[in-house]
């Protein structure tokens, strides 16, 4: 993983008496991929105009690439940032080709490396025709090609896969952890959480404009202390025997005909796993369901607002 690219510390944003961030200290580095994720209000559009250096924090420092982003001096470090916004707005009679083109200048790039991005997204066949022609899904991967212009060493993606269909969004998700093992970092804000749970190393959970959770899935996992849910199936000569011997005393739920469950804690999963295969059972399948993001993420917001 490569060095820090991004830094916030105690950074805040006020809005006359409205607190948009509050006090929020992070650091990303390359080669990372980061989840934000929080109701909407929470504070994530606010912290990635922070970090584009569109708005000045009230309070605190940020650093982009080593520089403040909001400085005037800072106009290559910006070049090394792309951005992918939610709400995309592309000139309608403007072709593909010369949208891109456009992006291209403004950040000082060679238009000649365009036709490559443009085949990286999957719409070179489309870049003469107008983007009036083009459909959700099409505008939405031109957009994520201007966010790709000049190899960004900082990637930040709002809502990045809205109007891409399964297929496309696979496609997405591959182009991100390639720019992420070439380096790059990459910040995914997106309310899509079970799609964001295989596609990134880390998880910063907002809520009410403060940071309440920041780690890996793994670390989360271990701090919210959710149940795992263990399934077993048995074959057909052990379903009476099941809950006399393999549940070893352990308080297991019926499913199916053939099927027992139940909930553990993440320390006590391998020695459930132990007592349920060790005996003379004929065990014809077990399933391990780990908590999801959208468990953890629940997990914290009701552990916010308890206290």
């Amino acid at each position: 993983m490569s060095g820090v690219t991004v830094v916030l510390r105690d950074a805040s944003k006020n809005y006359g008496d409205h607190v948009a961030v509050q006090g929020v200290s992070l650091e990303l580095r390359g080669g990372e991929r980061i989840a934000l994720v929080g109701h909407n209000g929470a504070g994530k559009s606010t912290l990635i105009k922070l970090m584009l250096g569109l708005i000045r924090p009230t309070a605190g420092t940020v650093l982009v690439l080593g520089e403040d982003p909001a400085r005037r001096a800072a106009t290559k470090s910006r070049s090394r940032i792309g951005y992918l916004p939610e709400n995309v707005a592309l000139q309608p009679s403007m072709t593909g080709e010369e949208l891109l083109a456009f992006y291209a200048r403004l950040k000082h790039q060679p238009v000649a490396a365009n036709p490559k991005i443009l085949s990286r997204v999957g719409i070179a066949h489309a870049a003469h025709r107008r983007i009036a022609t083009y459909s959700k899904g099409m505008r939405q991967r031109l957009a994520l090609a201007q966010a790709l212009i000049g190899d960004p060493r900082v990637l930040l993606l709002d809502e990045p896969t809205t109007g891409l269909d399964p297929a496309l969004r696979q496609t997405f998700y591959s182009i991100v952890q390639e720019l992420s093992a070439q380096g790059a970092t990459v910040l995914l804000s997106s309310h899509a959480l079970s799609e964001l749970e295989t596609q990134t190393d880390r998880v910063i959970v907002m809520n009410q404009s403060r940071k309440i959770a920041d780690g890996t899935l793994a670390e989360l996992r271990q701090r919210a202390q959710r149940p795992v849910r263990i399934k077993v199936t048995v074959g057909d000569d052990h379903v009476n025997l099941f809950p006399k011997i393999g549940a070893n005393a352990l308080e297991w739920r019926r499913v199916s005909e053939r099927s027992f469950e139940i909930c553990c804690a993440e320390h006590e999963k391998v020695t459930v796993l132990r007592q349920v295969t060790s005996g003379d059972l004929s065990i014809a399948d077990v399933e391990i369901v780990d908590p999801t993001l959208d468990d953890i993420y629940a997990h914290f917001l009701y552990a916010e607002a308890a206290e």
